[in-house]
């Protein structure tokens, strides 16, 4: 006979967290707030195409089960990604499922998205698409970082992080620098505290803007400037 196994004490959590995410609305809900970003119901409602008491229950959902945190100003109620890790689970089963090369988008404005997120975009808190993939080949071509064994910052890439006045917040727990995998491009791009710094400061210092109501972002002039002079990308692959 055999001996009755005891059941993994993983598995119901595994199965409710697939469960959470298993639902068009509340996946839509996630990938909108991939850009880091705090939205209000409201808005999630009208992105996801559904009736404000609706997507009210599915934010609960997601709230209680600790995939997003919310936070009250007066009377909008806004919610976020709970943390790093939520995003970052939520790109890796993006990349998972990315449309297979040469499959057609099915109009003008989805193509036209496509092709900006592609570019660069923002993935969480730090720079994805062909923008991070070019951020990230740089750094390592100038060995500020190694990706010998996972991601990690050399005493170089400390260095150039410090003179060119991007901070690292090297109090917490989450890792310096971490490898993401990149959806359109299938390659890691940067992530991590030094992904999200870069990141930061790339917006803060107006290298590159927002665009559109997706997470899309686009390098500016002082941007090409900036990542030619410092790292030496040919800026024009992402024009």
């Amino acid at each position: 006979m055999l001996e009755r196994m005891t059941k993994d004490p993983q598995a119901p959590r595994l199965a409710r967290l697939a469960a959470l995410i298993a639902d068009d609305t509340r996946a839509a809900c996630l990938l909108a707030l991939l850009d880091g970003r705090a939205w209000t119901a409201g808005e999630l409602a009208r992105h996801a195409g559904v009736a404000a008491s609706t997507l009210s229950e599915h934010l609960g959902k997601l709230v209680a089960g600790g995939l997003l945190v919310e936070e009250r100003q007066g009377r909008h109620r806004y919610v976020r990604l709970a943390d790093a890790r939520v995003a970052h689970l939520v790109e890796d089963l993006a990349a998972q499922i990315a449309p297979e090369a040469g499959q057609r988008p099915r109009n003008l404005r989805e193509s036209s998205a496509g092709s900006a997120m592609a570019r660069g975009r923002t993935c969480y808190d730090h720079l994805a698409g062909r923008l991070g993939i070019a951020v990230t080949d740089a750094l390592t071509a100038r060995r500020l970082l190694v990706q010998d064994t996972g991601f990690a910052l050399t005493d170089a890439g400390l260095t150039w992080f410090a003179t060119t006045g991007i901070p690292l917040d090297r109090t917490g727990r989450r890792p310096l620098a971490r490898a993401c995998l990149d959806w359109t491009e299938r390659r890691p791009h940067l992530a991590g505290v030094a992904g999200a710094a870069l990141c930061r400061h790339a917006l803060d210092a107006g290298w590159c803007v927002r665009i559109g109501s997706e997470r899309a972002v686009k390098v500016t002039g002082a941007g090409e400037r900036a990542l030619t002079d410092l790292l030496g990308i040919d800026v024009t692959t992402l024009r």
